[in-house]
């Protein structure tokens, strides 16, 4: 069975309403690194999405945050974040979401990325645009990346890897109108397709922080690569930008 948007859409409310209910609580926070955070909520958001999931497309792989890649029978590939900006949640920041992106013989179909304490829902269905709550959104239009404002993250890993981006983040918070640092890769992206921000660039991620975002903001008309140019996003090792297509040029050079 071939899941429909609607269906991701109704996957996302639901496990958004597991985040908002517990967003408010005393957190239980196990550390997977130095920065790198886990909370119960992020569980129970991943606990439904798989269960529901299994249930009712059991054939597909699921490649996902907390447990890794669940193999499937077939070509069908889901990658799930059930709690982008864990750290933010952690702390009682109100940005964060759910992430689903489903892919069919290696290539993104459906994507839904939810914010609940905003109640956005982005969505995008190959070759059919992107919708923020069921209206159509579009990338900016600006073609000057001095008057831009752009939107990065950091790994987990920053106080030891040399791909820690602060250099690039010094360089264009010299270059634009600012740089911003939501705390939400998923989120990243989905602004960027919505106008909000003109570009989005990362050095790490993984495919889940992604997959959904890119699909999201491709249909919005963003040009969406890795840092050198290139058409995957989603293989290692993980980069990518996403921009509106007026700057994207301007963008790659200066990451270069």
């Amino acid at each position: 069975m071939i899941p429909k948007l609607y269906d991701l859409e109704a996957l996302a409310r639901s496990a958004g309403a597991i985040l908002r209910e517990g967003y408010n609580t005393e957190h239980e926070v196990r550390y997977k690194g130095v920065i790198d955070l886990v909370t119960e909520t992020d569980h129970a958001s991943e606990a439904y999405l798989l269960g529901e999931i299994h249930k009712r497309f059991p054939e597909g792989h699921i490649l996902t945050e907390e447990s890794g890649e669940i193999k499937g029978l077939n070509e069908d590939l889901w990658y799930i974040d059930p709690l982008d900006g864990t750290v933010n949640y952690a702390h009682h920041v109100p940005i964060f979401c759910v992430s689903i992106a489903f892919a069919s013989h290696g290539t993104l179909q459906l994507a839904v990325v939810y914010d609940p304490m905003r109640d956005e829902l982005f969505s995008a269905e190959r070759g059919k645009g992107a919708q923020l709550n069921g209206v159509p959104i579009r990338v900016s239009v600006t073609e000057d990346l001095q008057k831009s404002l752009l939107v990065t993250g950091f790994p987990y890993d920053t106080w030891s890897s040399p791909r820690n981006n602060f250099d690039y983040f010094v360089k264009l918070a010299k270059m634009t109108q600012g740089v911003r640092r939501l705390g939400s890769a998923a989120l990243d992206g989905c602004y960027v397709a919505a106008g909000r921000f003109d570009a989005f660039w990362e050095l790490s991620l993984k495919p889940w922080d992604v997959a959904a975002a890119g699909l999201i903001a491709e249909e919005a008309g963003a040009r969406v690569t890795n840092m050198n140019g290139g058409a995957d996003y989603l293989s290692p090792p993980q980069s990518v930008i996403v921009s509106a297509p007026g700057i994207y040029d301007s963008l790659l050079e200066a990451l270069k």
